[in-house]
């Protein structure tokens, strides 16, 4: 897998580039964090809205923010232009938020020539790069990437518990110690306080600085302490499948290898009463 990050001195000056699609994956919703609120409308001139929370998300699924399938994500791909040999960069107004989820979902579809904007848009604004005021519109030609899934890369709650229990995966959930251990309410209706037994608390923050990944010796240390050292699968989750990528992006930076997404995460697992429940410390 290619090393996850370009710079914004990469991005300025690659923007023009006949290859490049520059995907906005901001989301509406922002939890877990303080949200950065603009009072008007910014973007990277040139990029194209990439829908986490419609287009590219199964709003049939039961799950919150559930992995499209393989052909709902061609169709929305090509509507973006995306071709088998584009470079894609994702980038969201958060600094670093919703656009590991997009390239998780890239990597998982097959298109690993896809990349995160390190700091994002506040980075991008912090150095008073040029900027626009609205979105680029979907281009009149189709693009022709096809997505392809990859088995091994997301998975549900099933695998997650069988696994657990052959001792096969280590988890690492990406909420706050508060809502971990059950200290905190949960913020969606008729989820249940706690995590998943045998699992470990690595607070998405702690993998950043400010509104960008912290460097690749500072994330191994932070990993080192945060889980045991062994050579199992690492399964990430969050509240709903979008903070355990930025995680699991931090993971990648720092080397680890066989990463696997628990896409329905805490809302699948805390909604579930079958599924068994830990809150101690």
């Amino acid at each position: 897998m290619n090393f996850p990050l370009v710079t914004t001195d990469w991005l300025a000056d690659n923007l023009a580039r006949k290859n490049l699609v520059l995907l906005d994956a901001s989301m509406a919703n922002v939890i877990g964090r303080e949200p950065i609120v603009y009072d008007l409308p910014v973007v990277i001139p040139g990029a194209r809205k990439f829908d986490l929370e419609g287009s590219f998300c199964d709003l049939n699924s039961t799950l919150v923010h559930a992995f499209p399938a393989e052909d709902q994500f061609t169709r929305q791909a090509r509507k973006l232009g995306i071709n088998a040999d584009s470079l894609v960069v994702v980038y969201d107004n958060q600094g670093i938020y919703s656009a590991p989820r997009a390239w998780w979902m890239f990597q998982s579809m097959g298109h690993e020539n896809t990349f995160v904007l390190d700091g994002g848009l506040p980075k991008w604004l912090a150095e008073e790069r040029e900027t626009a005021s609205s979105l680029a519109q979907e281009p009149a030609a189709s693009g022709n990437i096809t997505g392809t899934f990859k088995s091994g890369m997301v998975c549900g709650s099933g695998y997650v518990l069988k696994a657990l229990n052959a001792g096969q995966i280590t988890a690492v959930d990406a909420r706050s110690p508060e809502r971990f251990y059950g200290r905190a309410p949960e913020p969606r209706e008729g989820v249940r306080r706690g995590h998943i037994p045998g699992s470990h608390n690595l607070p998405f923050a702690q993998v950043l600085n400010e509104h960008s990944f912290k460097s690749a010796e500072q994330l191994k240390l932070i990993f080192a302490r945060a889980m045991p050292a062994n050579n199992l699968q690492t399964v990430f989750s969050c509240g709903s499948g979008i903070t355990a990528c930025i995680i699991l992006m931090a993971a990648v930076i720092a080397g680890n290898e066989n990463n696997l997404l628990y896409d329905g995460s805490w809302a699948d697992w805390g909604s579930n009463p079958a599924l068994p429940v830990a809150t101690s410390e």
